[in-house]
């Protein structure tokens, strides 16, 4: 409507990014977590607009772990457009790890913890 990518889509483009990163640079997706009966429910979300994303546009999603706690973790991200890079969107997430049949918090498994605080 205004020639623009609307606000809801930015969430999406920064869990794909981390999806992506999980499995490729951490080796433990979100499937491997599933099959560990656990899962991340999304617990926090700030997004700090900065510039608009317009429709067509080619952009970047970084995203890193910023702190670990017993049951959570804060991810950060930017979403940058083109080169040289424009800063669009930044902020951070937190995620709570959960047990799939039970849906409470469970700690997160040192194995976990070894591959995803580098």
């Amino acid at each position: 409507m205004n020639r623009h990518v609307h606000a809801s889509r930015y969430q999406d483009y920064v869990l794909a990014a981390r999806y992506d990163q999980m499995a490729r640079c951490y080796g433990m997706s979100m499937e491997a977590f599933l099959a560990e009966g656990l899962t991340w429910y999304a617990r926090v979300a700030h997004l700090q607009y900065k510039r608009a994303l317009r429709l067509g546009d080619a952009f970047r999603v970084r995203t890193w772990v910023d702190a670990v706690a017993e049951t959570d973790v804060r991810v950060c991200f930017e979403i940058v457009r083109g080169t040289p890079g424009k800063l669009c969107c930044d902020g951070w997430c937190e995620f709570t790890l959960v047990g799939v049949d039970s849906g409470r918090p469970m700690p997160i498994p040192q194995q976990v913890l070894e591959k995803y605080c580098v």
